[in-house]
């Protein structure tokens, strides 16, 4: 089966793969937004945690990965909760990895195991993630996870254009089990457009606004039991009409308030909401002779600099004030 993607064209992907992305939890990621609570708010940030994962496999089969650590990447987003890590946020998990402790519960409750079975896959070395050097990586290093949701999302919302992310897309090579670039030209690049995301955009004003509203909502729901935690496996809109049959006042008025239009301004002195993000610091490893791999901020004053910044950023967090 040939399978399409905007941001890597066109690929002829397994069988096993074409079974597995045909499963309801697989399905399911096209209702789960990759902006989670910031849709409600701006609808133009559209994109989906089925879109992301799907690039995912294709990048690592792009780079040279098994079908094995395809399959990997095709499921390492699968028990994203409804509107993502906005769950992280009513639970205070400064990691935002909730989702991580339901991974293998999902996956073992459903089709999935059935059909890695049949093509004589062993799914505990598909939950081994450690295993996989190209699908994921701790940061501040460079994987095909960190790589897709960047090109993907600053593509989608902020314009970049596809012959930069095509330059570098053949830029990346693998040395010694690294995804690296073979240039500080592109290390550059990709530290620019990262940090537009991870602290602009991630630790911007709408996005801490939008995902403290919804957390203080899901909060209460989850306090006066109109939801519980199983609900949030719903995908995002079957999660809001939930919350809203409830016909409960107090969530009612705080529903229709996300909805209003704001006006949102950072200002540390008159605040109404600080948050400090995960920590989101990259250093693109470099290969320029496709041996030796060094951090691309000892090579770059510029990436050392944008690093420091971005640092200073994520320790102070982002102060809200809210306009209505």
């Amino acid at each position: 089966m040939f399978l399409s993607d905007e941001l890597y064209g066109q690929y002829n992907i397994d069988q096993v793969l074409v079974e597995l992305i045909k499963t309801k939890p697989i399905q399911r990621l096209k209702k789960i937004h990759q902006a989670g609570a910031t849709f409600l708010v701006d609808q133009h940030f559209n994109g989906t945690r089925y879109g992301h994962s799907i690039g995912v496999m294709l990048l690592i089969k792009r780079l040279g990965g098994s079908v094995k650590e395809q399959i990997a990447g095709l499921l390492h987003d699968v028990s994203h909760t409804a509107f993502s890590h906005v769950i992280d946020f009513v639970f205070d998990l400064s990691e935002e990895n909730y989702h991580e402790t339901i991974f293998e519960k999902v996956i073992l409750d459903s089709e999935i195991p059935s059909i890695l079975e049949k093509y004589h896959i062993d799914i505990k070395e598909i939950f081994d993630i450690d295993k996989w050097e190209i699908l994921e990586k701790e940061l501040p290093k460079l994987c095909a996870d960190r790589i897709d949701y960047t090109l993907r999302d600053m593509h989608t919302y902020f314009g970049t254009p596809k012959n930069e992310i095509e330059a570098f897309l053949n830029s990346l090579i693998i040395v010694n089990g690294e995804v690296c670039v073979n240039s500080i030209e592109m290390a550059e690049w990709f530290t620019k457009i990262y940090y537009k995301l991870a602290i602009d955009y991630f630790l911007g004003p709408i996005s801490i606004y939008s995902y403290d509203s919804l957390a203080k909502i899901i909060k209460l729901a989850l306090q006066k039991e109109v939801i519980n935690l199983n609900d949030l496996l719903l995908d995002d809109m079957q999660f809001m009409k939930l919350m809203q049959k409830s016909n409960d006042k107090e969530i009612l008025e705080l529903i229709n308030s996300l909805y209003e239009k704001v006006e949102l301004e950072e200002n540390d002195q008159d605040y109404d909401i600080h948050r400090k993000g995960k920590r989101r610091i990259i250093d693109v490893p470099v290969s320029l002779d496709g041996k030796t791999v060094l951090q691309s901020s000892l090579l770059s004053d510029n990436i050392a600099k944008m690093n420091k910044i971005a640092i200073e950023k994520s320790e102070k967090g982002t102060f809200v004030k809210i306009k209505r």
